[in-house]
């Protein structure tokens, strides 16, 4: 089993403790804020997002021109005020569901600037996304594809589409999260020769417009190596299908995936280093190649808004069995956080009012859920006063926390607060049974 800290070491730059050895984020002490909006809550650092993106922006345009793009991978946070940033950013977004159109549209975000993903659009998910002006469509398999000709054709349009490619490489990272790889349900790939196949085929539509490909190899890559490898297999495809088809992709877009820092064990990633990396070794291969280097864009989620993210809980109960384990109940659990349940993810989770104790003790921290599996993180070193009443802090909840989060035994979801300037603001409100019963009738 993984532990989650060790004592008192920060994992990021906008944690810290003061004087009195409260645990402060964003530079606002956090007991405070669980006063005024109760918990299970969820917190944003607006100023870390906001740094996020320029420094994606900064490097991606520095290496490779002002026309290159970053897009906010919106799957991994996506609710009104995280597109009204991303639009002042400067950024592009990529959605995956009509409810991810919609309200990037709510907030006013350019939807010329939306990539659209989905291994199964729907026609409604199509027709619905084509009519709003969703810039460009990530097509996933022939299907797909007919379905967006006939549709744009029906609205006398012509959809600009870019066709995931699957690269087949393996990232070595967790299996449900891996999607490069031959046998993913994601993209045509290149090895069968489907990948040139629909390619063909794509030219041979009278409604949709290729602009080039995509491709997306996994989450939580630490290893630069596994963009080099994948770079280079998307630019050796792009040139084969220039030789084959007489095709030259003016777009590549590469995907996103690089890791956060959950827990010490994992290294601080220096993204503008590792763009420029990759940049200059996509130069010198598109070079020897003979090719122009096509518009490339990213797609940055996790690595945008995970650590500007942490989560609050209040303990309910503490039980301890002598001779086997301690668990430590926390007023949340699998419903607003569920990547332990599903993936095993490591995380470190701290007390609010003090420094962990030399004297510590490893507890389980779970959820109230009727669920054995509710479990947010075993062997957690905690105060072995820990009480009910306390507060705890789960670090870096800011990807994949509130989009997975769920009703389960009718729990209500938590709010989404934002921290700027020393001041907070409510981005989502906190769900009510009322709001779980509103469908019903």
């Amino acid at each position: 089993m993984i532990t989650t800290i060790e004592k008192n070491e920060m994992i990021c730059e906008n944690l810290k403790r003061d004087m009195s050895g409260e645990l402060c984020f964003a530079n606002m002490p956090l007991t405070p804020l669980a006063k005024k909006y109760g918990t299970p809550l969820y917190l944003y650092d607006e100023e870390r997002i906001r740094q996020r993106c320029r420094t994606y922006l900064a490097a991606v345009r520095e290496t490779f021109g002002e026309d290159a793009q970053v897009l906010y991978a919106s799957k991994a946070a996506s609710f009104k005020r995280i597109y009204e940033i991303m639009k002042e950013e400067g950024m592009g977004t990529d959605v995956v569901s009509r409810g991810e159109i919609y309200t990037a549209g709510l907030a006013d975000f350019p939807l010329e600037r939306a990539y659209f993903h989905s291994n199964n659009k729907t026609d409604e998910d199509i027709a619905y996304a084509i009519k709003a002006g969703v810039g460009y469509f990530v097509v996933d398999n022939s299907e797909e594809l007919f379905a967006i000709d006939e549709i744009a054709g029906r609205q006398r349009k012509r959809q600009k589409i870019l066709l995931r490619i699957t690269p087949g490489i393996d990232p070595h990272t967790y299996a449900a999260v891996a999607t490069g790889k031959v046998d993913s349900k994601f993209g045509s790939a290149i090895e069968t020769g489907q990948a040139e196949e629909i390619t063909a085929l794509a030219l041979s539509l009278p409604s949709v417009e290729l602009c080039g490909f995509h491709c997306h190899v996994g989450s939580q890559i630490f290893d630069s190596e596994v963009y080099l490898a994948t770079t280079r297999v998307m630019l050796k495809f792009t040139k084969d299908i220039y030789d084959s088809l007489g095709f030259m992709a003016k777009e590549l877009d590469i995907g996103g995936g690089w890791g956060v820092r959950y827990v010490k064990e994992q290294p601080t990633i220096d993204i503008a280093e590792n763009i420029k990396k990759v940049g200059a070794a996509m130069k010198a291969y598109a070079c020897e190649l003979r090719i122009e280097l096509p518009k490339i864009s990213f797609e940055p989620g996790r690595s945008i808004v995970a650590d500007a993210g942490l989560t609050l809980y209040t303990v309910g109960t503490v039980k301890r069995i002598p001779g086997y384990k301690s668990y430590v109940s926390v007023d949340g659990g699998m419903t607003d956080n569920p990547r332990f349940a599903l993936y095993g993810s490591p995380y470190t989770i701290l007390p609010v009012a003090g420094d962990v104790p030399e004297d510590y003790e490893l507890c389980s921290v779970v959820g109230r859920c009727c669920e054995s599996g509710d479990i947010l993180q075993e062997n957690v070193p905690m105060p072995r006063d820990i009480k009910r009443g306390d507060l705890l802090a789960c670090l870096t909840t800011g990807a994949y926390h509130y989009s997975m989060a769920s009703n389960y035994n009718k729990i209500p979801r938590p709010p989404v607060v934002m921290l700027a300037d020393g001041e907070s603001y409510v981005a989502v409100k906190r769900e009510s049974p009322e709001h779980l019963a509103a469908l019903d009738v």
